[in-house]
């Protein structure tokens, strides 16, 4: 008997032009002299629900499956599972959000699931090669190499008196009962300067907060003098991350009734909103800006802009229309 020899990425290659042109697998089998249960096996493998057989994904994951065969990780040893996993990467989606879709789309299959630290781990884990280096490439941050986040710790110190994310009321993951908003600061050049942006998770309302300083008496004061204006049932909660600007949050909370909750330590997706939307004002303030050079107005212009923006997420409405609408309720 023959030895196996495993499918060749120019064999891949015609495999992906007969499917295109509609061919059998007992087609294909007969021309690349293979079994037509290889075949099978390998298109099954390695095509995702809506999505056509794709050669380079295939050939990706039978050489990273190749060279951790004995690895029990679920990730390791489903094919298709990994095959979802490169693609979406390939899309440049985060780690996070896929194992968010795969939940979606895989409820009952958890050997279709994957957490996104189990996603971090295997792409940290690839030997070192053309592979680890291009998936990795498609990370939002590039790094070479990645902490133990059950080991991490948070190199800026704690904040007195912390109340974490997972006390938050539950009625907030909902986004239907509105005044809950994510707060953050948008660095400048060389971290000398900065604006506080802040968003409310249910109308995408943005606020942008001009900064003299980054000290938390300075945050602390800019984000409460701009929160006041509002009227008090859009005012109900601020989830922030672990920067000491928010240091004063009991102070905070005083003067603004605004209950703060802090994120777990690295972890930017549980304020999605507000990182989603950080991207959107990237577009008028790149990286490098240095924000002491714009005036009040420059700024509060931007954020008028963005306000008045449809979404897609809120059907086409403005985040304008949607908080004026929340209001008259």
């Amino acid at each position: 008997m023959n030895k196996y020899q495993r499918l060749s990425i120019d064999e891949r290659e015609m495999i992906g032009q007969y499917l295109s042109q509609g061919k059998s697998l007992r087609f294909i089998a007969n021309s690349l002299n293979r079994q037509v249960s290889t075949i099978s096996r390998e298109v099954k493998h390695f095509t995702n629900i809506g999505s056509r057989y794709k050669p380079w994904l295939a050939q990706h994951c039978a050489d990273y499956l190749s060279r951790r065969r004995n690895d029990k990780c679920r990730i390791a040893t489903t094919p298709k599972l990994y095959s979802f996993i490169v693609e979406k990467l390939k899309l440049r989606w985060s780690p996070p959000q896929i194992s968010m879709e795969l939940k979606k789309r895989y409820p009952t299959k958890k050997y279709m699931q994957a957490s996104h630290e189990t996603i971090y781990t295997y792409l940290y884990m690839l030997p070192k090669g053309e592979l680890r280096k291009e998936l990795i490439s498609y990370l939002r941050q590039k790094k070479r190499l990645r902490k133990n986040r059950k080991l991490a710790t948070d190199a800026r110190g704690k904040i007195a008196d912390m109340i974490s994310i997972h006390e938050r009321p539950k009625e907030v993951e909902d986004r239907i009962i509105p005044g809950h908003w994510e707060g953050d600061l948008i660095m400048g050049k060389d971290h000398k300067s900065a604006i506080g942006t802040i968003v409310e998770r249910t109308t995408r309302t943005v606020i942008l907060v001009p900064l003299k300083a980054k000290d938390a008496p300075s945050v602390r004061k800019a984000f409460a003098k701009e929160l006041k204006t509002l009227p008090s049932q859009m005012t109900v909660t601020l989830t922030y991350d672990r920067g000491k600007e928010m240091s004063e949050h009991k102070l905070f909370t005083k003067e603004t009734n605004m209950q703060v909750y802090f994120c777990d330590p690295h972890s930017p997706w549980q304020r999605g909103t507000n990182e989603n939307t950080n991207m959107l004002i990237r577009d008028f303030f790149p990286k490098q800006t240095d924000f002491s050079k714009f005036t009040r107005k420059e700024i509060k212009h931007v954020q008028k802009l963005l306000n008045e923006r449809p979404r897609k997420t809120l059907d086409w409405s403005t985040p304008k229309e949607k908080f004026k609408e929340l209001l008259l309720r």
